[in-house]
């Protein structure tokens, strides 16, 4: 099921948020901006998206760069500054140059593996299945059923977090402005917290920021897609601090 997600997921995900697919006359500074920037980036054009979604955010999908779509939501395009959603931007044009999609398409297939093989793992210990010494093996595999398909989560969540700092980097480094995006981070990571957007959890990790942050959730650090916000804007002002003494 993942893998079909990651070869469909240009379709699936823009349904998922209700985007529509825009030409140049539409919105003629965003695509131009996205057409500079994949040139600094040295990627093919990437098919550009609106969501109708007020909470400002953005994404990037698509299983290879032939075959990618960067998206908005119309939240973004009225809160940001030019600056702001150059990086921004960049930002999910660096995932389609690192092929975050592949990475995280591999690491949930993983995941669900161990989840699925720890719920059989889990009733042969239960039924008996796993030897004669129910009160020692068995328990030994209940307890390792139970605790492998939590520690292949964490795994895929510090994957997916590890993906939000490379592109921050890499994103920085295509638009040469460290500080734009660290800006946008700030402005949606506040505004995610106040307006919900509706969309399927399964989509979520896409975004460059929570967009479930409004949702009252006790997961925090190791059970995240998202790294804090806070953590992501020191990195780049210290990249941006890096260029300046350069």
């Amino acid at each position: 099921m993942n893998f079909g997600m990651y070869w469909w997921s240009d379709k699936a995900v823009l349904k998922m948020y209700r985007a529509r697919v825009i030409e140049r006359q539409q919105a003629p500074e965003l695509y131009d901006m996205v057409d500079r920037l994949r040139q600094r980036a040295g990627l093919p054009m990437p098919t550009v998206a609106i969501a109708p979604q007020e909470q400002p955010n953005a994404f990037a999908t698509g299983r290879n760069p032939e075959h990618a779509v960067v998206c908005c939501t119309s939240g973004i395009l009225k809160l940001v500054d030019s600056e702001e959603i150059e990086g921004v931007i960049a930002h999910e044009l660096a995932h389609i140059k690192h092929r975050h999609m592949l990475t995280s398409t591999v690491a949930a297939t993983m995941a669900g593996a161990v989840a699925m093989i720890g719920r059989v793992v889990t009733w042969g210990a239960i039924f008996g299945m796993g030897g004669r010494d129910r009160e020692g093996g068995g328990l030994g595999m209940l307890v390792m059923a139970i605790v492998a398909p939590i520690a292949a989560m964490m795994i895929q969540f510090a994957i997916s977090r590890q993906n939000e700092f490379q592109a921050d980097r890499t994103g920085a480094e295509i638009s040469g402005n460290p500080m734009g995006l660290a800006s946008a981070l700030r402005k949606m990571d506040a505004y995610s917290r106040r307006i919900p957007m509706d969309v399927n959890p399964a989509a979520a990790s896409l975004a460059i920021v929570n967009p479930l942050a409004a949702r009252k959730s006790g997961f925090t650090g190791l059970f995240t897609t998202h790294p804090p916000t806070a953590e992501r804007v020191e990195r780049l002002e210290a990249m941006a601090r890096e260029g300046a003494a350069g």
